[in-house]
């Protein structure tokens, strides 16, 4: 992947990122009073390669002028049918209100339609308002079963299948 939005390049995440993307979802999180779990729910991000790469997935990283602004990737999951879980969508401050959040999802939906998904779960905390408003105004629906403790809600939406 290497696509431009506006000034935004996306681009595939590289193993000199693997700090930069950890240090950057931990600041989001903390912006929005939600604790890290290096060992539990984020340790994914240190750890790309068998994550997201050896399972099928995608890591992708944002940047703005050569510096990293946001994450954003998906992994297969055996939870609904055909599906991956969108992780790790975070962008700093200075990347929110340029319609970028919409842009990456949607960019991630296309990628996860030509693999052939037609599932798509994301976790999220209800104080991420802006980003559960982004969610449910794509399509997505509430579900049930939260896995991640610092998460209290799930939504799902369905893909319909990119022909060959």
């Amino acid at each position: 992947m290497n696509e431009i939005y506006r000034d935004f390049l996306i681009r595939d995440w590289q193993p000199s990122d693997r700090q930069i993307a950890a240090d950057l979802i931990q600041s989001v999180l903390a912006e929005y009073g939600l604790g890290g779990e290096p060992e539990g729910a984020d340790r994914d991000v240190l750890q790309v390669e068998a994550d997201y790469w050896a399972t099928g997935g995608k890591f992708w990283v944002v940047e703005r002028l050569g510096q990293v602004v946001g994450t954003g990737g998906y992994y297969p999951i055996a939870r609904g049918e055909n599906a991956v879980e969108i992780r790790k969508m975070y962008l700093l401050p200075a990347a929110r209100g340029h319609g970028l959040g919409r842009y990456l999802l949607a960019a991630l939906e296309r990628d996860i339609t030509a693999k052939g998904f037609t599932q798509v779960w994301i976790e999220t905390a209800s104080v991420l308002k802006q980003a559960i408003r982004l969610y449910e105004s794509c399509g997505y629906l509430p579900s049930t079963g939260v896995e991640t403790a610092r998460c209290d809600r799930v939504y799902y939406k369905q893909l319909t299948a990119s022909l060959p």
